[in-house]
């Protein structure tokens, strides 16, 4: 499968509009609570645009049956394994494999397994809800930036590099969920609310002293655990089952 040029931008412009998305409270000035209701709205509707314009040129660049095949079937793997975890006090299953496989398939995959596992993890278990799109760009941003993990020759040096990738990366989706709704769950007039106006570094301090407040850190230490270890135990086995799907289906990565 070739990789286009317009590919990679829109992979990009993907990743950019998620951490928007997530971001928005850093740079909507106004004290107006609707301003800030509308600009969250835009990008929920914005981001399913981009996916589409991804899984579009997938098709337009050659994908065959066989492309298809492992993202479904990884997919479907994933969404089951999620669920084992699902989360709960910070144990979460759901990032392993979408971060081996990024590593092996690159990130375009990458993007598009965490979001679409994700998504068919939350119509399987019931848990669709406001929170299930910011879910799947977060997924689907460790999936992507997964993608540019180096693969060392060495086994124990990539093992190290996507553990310490995976550690990085649970803290930044922990993150990253909870700074979409931070105004709102904040309240007001404290020193941990969100400051409509105010500058970003401000706003950045605002929100590490809410994450240590509420207990946010330690449950993303919990998932930067589960991940770890996880990817430890599963990925020399996942890395040379898939890198031969790889192969055999003549994969570039993108």
């Amino acid at each position: 499968m070739k990789t286009s040029a317009l590919s990679k931008v829109i992979i990009g412009a993907a990743g950019l509009t998620s951490l928007l998305m997530f971001t928005w409270p850093l740079f909507i000035g106004s004290t107006a609570a609707n301003e800030a209701v509308v600009a969250q709205t835009a990008f929920i509707l914005l981001m399913p645009m981009i996916l589409v314009l991804i899984l579009v040129e997938f098709a337009t660049g050659g994908i065959d049956s066989r492309h298809l095949a492992i993202l479904g079937v990884l997919t479907a793997l994933n969404a089951v394994v999620r669920m084992l975890g699902a989360g709960t006090a910070g144990v979460e299953t759901a990032f392993f494999i979408i971060i081996i496989s990024a590593s092996v398939f690159g990130s375009g995959f990458g993007f598009l397994l965490g979001t679409t596992s994700l998504l068919v993890s939350a119509l399987l278990s019931g848990g669709v809800g406001p929170w299930l799109p910011f879910q799947m760009m977060a997924a689907g941003l460790i999936g992507l930036g997964a993608g540019f993990i180096p693969k060392p020759k060495r086994r124990w040096l990539l093992l190290t590099a996507l553990i310490g990738y995976a550690t990085i990366s649970s803290f930044i989706y922990g993150g990253l969920m909870t700074m979409w709704n931070w105004p709102f769950l904040a309240g007001i007039g404290s020193s941990v609310s969100y400051a409509a106006g105010e500058g970003v570094g401000a706003n950045i301090l605002r929100f590490i002293n809410y994450e240590l407040l509420t207990g946010g850190l330690i449950w993303d230490l919990g998932r930067a655990i589960t991940t770890s270890v996880l990817i430890l135990v599963t990925a020399p086995a996942l890395l040379a089952t898939l890198n031969r799907a790889a192969n055999r289906a003549g994969f570039e990565k993108l």
